[in-house]
């Protein structure tokens, strides 16, 4: 009986042992299946043109209003409101119908004053070589001499008024001045304008290819940035960037052509402009815009990946893993998005540290982690 109770115990004895074995193993198991796999890096450091945003707008480098200049019914409307033209394109017909009379009027009054001027010049030249017979008077000739000087003015006063009326009658006709986009009309076919007395706006012709945008930038500023930028031309920076509202161009290239030699006492800011060509874009003039200006240089910029990055309450943030592995929040200050995926981290990460690259929901500070480089 001893024997059998004492293989009993024994056999109890290692069951227990097993179990508590296993059960070691088994938890062994379980902590290192639950450290999670993140990946990490350590940011790019690069040379960088740092930039400062301004608001800014466009301007059509051409807004010319075209006007009537002589009264009549319009009896051409020759576009359409928002039509491209080119210039020189006829645009309006004025009934030209009395400035035509007008011309042929002037016309008949200069050939009368050119065979006025014909007779007295005869007549004076007739006149002059009598005179040297003594056959006329001095009197008779200085009077020959008179008529021929107010023959001649009447002739340049007829040829000046043929110019004035074919210059009216080329009203009639109004043409574009540049090329653009017309807006709206302002008179239809039949209707009457009275330009005689003052222009009558009939439109407005804008040409936005070239555009121009302008902003302002405080006169502190200025003088900070041209102290300290390389990437400026005399007084001028070489070039800035158009960002137009919610993204839905790329950035756009531009070079500032002006600066205004006043500071605004008013505002106390300075007007630039930069231009660049519109072709691609289609963009109009008066739409609001964002101009990216160039600063400074970083030579040494600590820059991630935007998308590793969070932001709460109190900014961005990051999820950096020390040398054992374990994850801390860290809040940094950034500064403007570089390439378009890139974020300049002005600070709170240093060069040799490494940074969560993506799945921040899945970790949170104090967690133990196996990182995975990228």
């Amino acid at each position: 009986m001893k024997a059998i109770k004492f293989i009993s115990l024994t056999i109890t004895a290692l069951v227990i042992m097993t179990f508590f074995s296993c059960d070691s193993k088994s938890k062994g198991k379980q902590n290192t299946a639950s450290i999670p796999k993140v990946s990490v890096a350590k940011p790019y450091v690069m040379p960088i043109v740092l930039h400062r945003d301004y608001p800014g707008y466009l301007q059509a480098n051409g807004i010319i209003q075209v006007v009537g200049r002589v009264s009549g019914y319009v009896t051409k409307q020759n576009f359409s409101s928002g039509q491209y033209v080119n210039a020189g394109d006829l645009l309006y017909i004025i009934d030209p119908v009395v400035y035509e009379n007008e011309v042929s009027q002037a016309k008949a009054n200069l050939k009368s004053a050119e065979a006025t001027l014909d007779y007295y010049e005869n007549n004076y030249n007739r006149m002059l070589e009598a005179s040297k017979s003594d056959a006329i008077s001095q009197i008779d000739l200085i009077q020959a001499e008179t008529n021929v000087r107010t023959a001649q003015a009447n002739v340049e006063s007829a040829k000046a008024a043929l110019k004035t009326a074919e210059k009216t009658l080329s009203y009639c006709y109004i043409k574009a001045p540049i090329s653009g986009n017309v807006s709206t009309s302002g008179a239809s076919e039949g209707e009457y304008v009275n330009g005689s007395a003052s222009p009558v706006p009939l439109t407005m012709i804008y040409n936005n290819d070239p555009m121009f945008a302008y902003f302002n930038i405080e006169d502190n500023q200025y003088l900070t940035i041209k102290a300290s930028s390389k990437n400026w031309d005399s007084s001028l920076p070489k070039k800035v960037y158009i960002n137009m509202k919610e993204g839905k161009y790329p950035p756009i290239e531009a070079t500032p052509n002006y600066i205004s030699p006043f500071i605004n006492l008013k505002t106390g800011t300075l007007t630039l402009r930069a231009v660049f060509e519109n072709s691609k874009y289609d963009l109009k003039s008066g739409m609001y815009c964002t101009v990216s200006l160039p600063y400074g240089e970083d030579d040494a910029a600590i820059l991630i990946p935007d998308a590793s990055t969070g932001t709460d309450q109190l900014g961005r943030y990051i999820y950096v893993v020390n040398n054992d592995n374990t994850v801390s929040y860290r809040h940094i200050e950034v500064g403007e998005i570089i390439n378009d995926s890139l974020i300049h981290v002005t600070s709170g990460l240093s060069p040799d540290e490494r940074f969560v690259t993506k799945a921040l929901l899945k970790v949170r500070a104090g967690m133990k982690v196996e990182p995975i480089n990228n």
